[in-house]
């Protein structure tokens, strides 16, 4: 090994090493959120989930993604299997990210809410303030550089968490567009989208959501 190899090979190593210190954090964080949405007896959907037999759905995929996705609430298969977007609108998903070269297990996935609405209703302001604070600390725990708002309920949480609420009009003037901003961790981009059970219902949404997955390119 020569001397001009030594320092790259140190300099490889120690990111390796920064990497493997780093991710055992992010997961035992993700597992605490995880462990107190389990038990979280005050949420009025807690009563529903147990009584349904459901489970609770707080998110998978890559712990140190650089893109993230957030939808509204878990569907009847989410809460069956306690997994986000394992559905047909997550069918719809994989089609989309496979269209743009992105494997699903290269993002992390969640949404606003973790447990079932009753009869797959919009989530509630209250449900979304009892539930919102665990995927505010899941975003500070993976670090994004991209969340895709996947919905209204979505687009308006995140842009509003992160002050961009005065940009905020009908999701059908402001779907497939970026919205930059800071956070305390770096740059973030936001991108709005439909959410793909919107596409199941109005079969032309797909060619839109299909064009403006496209933007997710640019940080593949």
């Amino acid at each position: 090994m020569t001397q001009r190899q030594l320092p790259y090979s140190f300099c490889q190593a120690d990111n390796i090493l920064a990497i493997m210190q780093h991710m055992p954090n992010r997961t035992i964080a993700l597992k605490q959120i995880k462990d107190e949405v389990v038990n979280l007896t005050q949420s009025p959907l807690y009563t529903e989930r147990i009584k349904n037999k459901m489970l609770p759905v707080i998110g998978e995929g890559n712990h140190q993604a650089k893109i993230m996705f957030v939808g509204e609430a878990p569907g009847r298969n989410e809460a069956i299997y306690g997994r986000p977007f394992c559905g047909a609108a997550g069918k719809l998903l994989d089609e989309l990210l496979a269209s743009v070269g992105i494997p699903r297990q290269d993002v992390y996935i969640t949404n606003i809410v973790k447990d079932r609405p009753t009869n797959n209703r919009d989530p509630l302001p209250a449900e979304i303030e009892i539930y919102g604070p665990f995927l505010d600390r899941q975003i500070n725990i993976i670090q994004p550089a991209v969340i895709v708002t996947l919905g209204r309920y979505s687009m308006i949480y995140i842009m509003t968490k992160f002050g961009l609420q005065h940009k905020l009009t009908n999701i059908s003037n402001m779907h497939g567009q970026l919205f930059t901003t800071t956070t305390s961790y770096g740059p973030l981009a936001i991108l709005v989208q439909y959410h793909p059970a919107a596409a199941l219902y109005n079969g032309s949404l797909r060619t839109t959501l299909a064009k403006d997955f496209q933007a997710l390119r640019q940080y593949i």
